[in-house]
Order: C-alpha cells, then structure tokens, then sequence
C-alpha cells in the first residue's frame, strides 16, 4: 500500500505494480468466489474475474431475464451458474451484487447460509450503513467488505477487454480472519481496477449517493435540459442545441478533461471561450453550493435512503421507472440525440 499525496492530502492507494494480478490469484487460489446477482455490476465483474483466472460461480434467480443472460455469456448451469442460494452455499467469498432493495430481500436466506471465515463482499456501502433501515447485520465470524468501482458495470467490462482499468475504492468494515485486507484488495484487482483507493462503507455510500443525484447523473440531466431549453426558446435549431449542449461536451471536451485536466483543457480551446469559462464558473459553483449541501444532508440524515428503499420496494416500481424514463427518453433533447448518434460516422453503413 502506497501514500498518495492528492492536493496535499496523502491517502492509501493500492496500485497493480505493488499488487499485481499474480499475487491477487495466489491470495485467493482457494477461493471460491460466488458473484450474486447479474444485473448491473454483476455481468462485468463476474467476467473479469473469470478471465484474470480465478474461480467463480454465478448466484441468480432461475427463469428471470438475468438467468438467461448468463447463460447468454457462458455461465453454465449447475456448473458455474446455481440459484442464488446454492451459489452462497458453494462460495468462500460471497460477493453481494444484487440490488439494494434485492439485498435487502435476500438477505434471510443468504445471512443464515454465510459460514465462519467466509467474506461477504459488496461494491456499495447501503446495506451495512444503513443497517437500521435494511436489516442486514453480518455474523461476527465473517470478514465484510467492499471492492466498488466508480463506475457502472459496462464501463467496468469495457475498459477491461481494452486492457484498462476503472477505478475502485475498497474498504473493511470487519476482520473476522485478520485476511479480510488482502482478501478485498485482491479481488478489486481481479473485477479490473486500476486502482485502489481506500475509504470506508459509510464514505463511499455517502459519496456515491451524493455523486449519483448530482454530477454524475441527477445534475447532469437537470443542466442538459436547461440549457437546451433556453436554446431552443431561442430559436435555435434542435441539432445546434443537442450539439451545443450534449454532444461537444461528451464526444470532445471530456475525452481531454479525462485525459489532462481542466486547466490544460481550457488552455487549449479558444480564447473566447477561456474567458467566458473563467468568467461564469464560480457562478455556477455558488449557485448549486446550496443544493449540493441539502442533498448531502438528506444523505447524511438517511431520509434518501429510506425515499429509495421505499420506492425500489414497491410492487409498480419498474412501472413507475419506465414511465419516469419513457419522459427523458421522448423529450426533444434526447429524440434529437438519438439522431444525432445514427449520424457518428461509426454508425453510418
């Protein structure tokens, strides 16, 4: 484990040059590893741990969607493909990928099925941090976990089969066998992190909450829809706005942000456009500061993880999603989107 200063602050960073794949498979060369779930994360995680060589099962409900996508990818079933409460059973380390509403249901059969010097692994800190609202309490005798990588699943496997790697946190949240830190930090390296930062369950859940409703999703959206409305208030044509809006920022300026940062972006891109940068930046930060501090205390307080627990747990809950998302989808932002993306030379015959 290596000290990273980032901004004059030093953090524990684990790289693949100190913790390289081949010490990963010896750390875990007894393991079974039972990847529960194949929905978001699971798909690329169980993937990747396959073919960095480790041996793992996959835990999913029988006739379902995800079931059958598994099979899709090779998982064979009662080889490498078992109901969910056969994977755990077979598993030393249970890697707990099901939704968070799904752990929570779960979460009775696979706690009385978890053996002493198991690891139960997450990729998110809800169910441990928000035990009071879950339930899910692990056993003393088990080491608990988390590998999350900061990104979604498909990202995940992608960067992967391009011979990158996405980012994790990792963290240990109880030793049950004194192992449980070389443990998780070998499997962040077998799902294909590039590298590892440490935190804890209640940081990354607190983190990614906050990340998911503001910049990385929720914000996003809102600042989309803004400035392509006032654009066509304006008279401008469906394309220019999308283009303005969307497609320059996603297809030009983030590959460089990515790749050398804010600043160095800015400096190269015309002086009319550094000056207006510069100029209405901090504006921007001061006007969403107040509402990124609400959202962080709704967060902090439990009462959004309570609102989502609450809606995910509702019978018409996929109905109620597929008519929230039919709304952004039928929107003229991203009607025009969808054009625009049959236009990217890629996707021209």
């Amino acid at each position: 484990m290596a000290k990273i200063n980032f901004g004059g602050v030093e953090e524990n960073v684990v790289t693949r040059e100190e913790f390289p794949l081949a010490k990963a498979r010896e750390v875990l060369k007894d393991e079974t590893i039972g990847v529960i779930g194949y929905g978001v994360q699971g798909p690329g995680q169980a993937l990747n741990l396959k073919e960095n060589g480790f041996n793992v099962i996959v835990g999913q409900r029988q006739n379902s969607a995800s079931w059958d996508k598994a099979v899709e990818d090779g998982w064979e079933p009662g080889s490498t493909l078992f109901p969910i409460e056969e994977a755990v059973e077979r598993a030393t380390i249970v890697q707990y990928l099901l939704s968070d509403a799904g752990q929570i249901a779960l979460w009775p059969e696979v706690k009385k099925r978890l053996d002493g010097g198991m690891m139960l692994c997450f990729s998110h800190g809800f169910g441990i941090t928000f035990k009071d609202q879950t339930g899910i309490i692990p056993p003393k005798d088990v080491d608990v976990a988390l590998v999350a990588p900061k990104g979604s699943g498909t990202s995940l496997r992608r960067m992967f089969l391009e011979g990158r790697g996405l980012n994790s946190s990792y963290a240990v949240f109880q030793d049950a066998t004194g192992r449980a830190a070389e443990r998780v930090i070998a499997m962040g390296i077998g799902v294909g992190s590039g590298y590892l930062f440490e935190t804890t369950f209640r940081k990354e859940v607190y983190s990614d909450l906050t990340g998911e409703r503001g910049t990385l999703m929720g914000a996003i959206q809102g600042l989309f829809a803004a400035q392509f409305q006032v654009l066509r208030e304006n008279g401008h044509s469906p394309s220019e706005a999308f283009n303005e809006t969307v497609e320059e920022l996603t297809q030009s300026l983030m590959p460089l942000v990515a790749e050398n940062g804010m600043d160095w972006m800015y400096a190269n891109c015309s002086t009319t456009a550094q000056r207006g940068a510069l100029d209405w930046w901090k504006r921007f930060r001061d006007a969403n500061m107040p509402l990124f501090r609400e959202l962080y205390g709704e967060v902090e307080s439990g009462k959004e993880s309570q609102r989502a627990i609450d809606a995910n747990s509702k019978s018409g809950y996929r109905q109620q999603l597929e008519k929230e998302l039919k709304e952004i989808r039928e929107s003229e932002i991203w009607r025009t989107g969808a054009e625009v993306r049959k236009l990217r030379p890629e996707n021209q015959k």
